[in-house]
């Protein structure tokens, strides 16, 4: 039976098998000739809608003349992933797709990195920041869904607070200094990106406004390590919704602007010392 919503792991395992037989040259009925499957059986199977054994999954990379093991292995290990299902599905019918999504990319990675520029990272957002950003939403949403998504996004943040995934922030200064609620909120959110500057596993680096070289234009993105290179992903947020990149030449691009990144951006240091700047700047306007 075709799976009516796959798992955003279950398309990416679909994705890289269509890569696979592109790159061999196959159309979807000669794939299906070579391994005993109909093409309806291959095109439900590169969306995601269908499973597939491991045996097959060899069977198929055999077929395409596929040799790279590293590759295979991941593969393989996302199918035996089936009935593990992670935290984000209780929000299963009650959060749109999207959500659930950014919470699957985030709970599969090895590391992260992320850039940001109107907004703090959600993964360091506090509970008031988060729930005053979501109330800018246009058109207004209810309180009800304001306090889930708050709620769903800070449960988001045990993946990095925890210490099970590496994780790396660059925020831009006018994040820093972009206002959605009052002062206490924002000064708030400052004192949280000092402290959380302190933690294991985590690190936060400003860009400041006289930064030269920034990339340009650029969106917010993450930028998600898989097992292995091949299987990286970014996720690009934008006015129209979320875009998550999978081809490896375009998530080599963001591989390069997060090495940029890492050149002009204050040092770790550094950038505690200028959020702190930045508080004291908030206090005394608000004193």
């Amino acid at each position: 039976m075709a799976r009516p919503n796959p798992t955003l792991r279950q398309l990416r395992l679909g994705a890289e098998l269509r890569r696979m037989r592109e790159q061999a040259g196959f159309g979807g009925s000669q794939l299906g000739r070579l391994v005993g499957m109909n093409p309806a059986q291959v095109t439900q199977m590169e969306a995601g809608k269908i499973g597939i054994s491991v045996d097959r999954l060899q069977t198929i990379a055999a077929a395409c003349m596929c040799t790279n093991q590293p590759l295979i292995d991941a593969l393989a290990d996302i199918i035996t992933e089936r009935g593990k299902a992670g935290w984000w599905e209780s929000y299963r019918g009650t959060l749109s797709e999207n959500f659930l999504e950014v919470a699957e990319l985030e709970g599969h990675a090895r590391a992260l990195a992320t850039y940001t520029i109107t907004l703090i990272p959600g993964l360091l957002q506090t509970a008031g920041y988060a729930a005053a950003v979501f109330s800018q939403a246009y058109p207004p949403i209810p309180r009800r869904d304001i306090d889930l998504r708050t709620a769903f996004r800070i449960q988001r943040q045990h993946t990095v607070r925890s210490g099970e995934t590496k994780y790396s922030a660059f925020i831009h200064e006018a994040a820093l200094r972009m206002q959605f609620s009052g002062q206490q909120v924002r000064a708030d959110q400052l004192d949280a990106l000092v402290e959380d500057s302190e933690v294991p596993g985590i690190t936060i680096r400003v860009i400041p406004f006289d930064a030269v070289g920034l990339p340009s234009p650029i969106d917010n993105f993450t930028y998600a390590d898989g097992p292995i290179p091949e299987l990286d992903t970014v996720q690009s947020d934008t006015g129209f919704g979320i875009r998550r990149i999978e081809t490896p030449v375009h998530v080599a691009r963001f591989r390069a602007i997060l090495a940029r990144m890492g050149s002009i951006a204050l040092s770790a240091d550094e950038s505690r010392e200028f959020i702190q700047s930045v508080r004291k700047e908030v206090k005394n306007n608000h004193d």
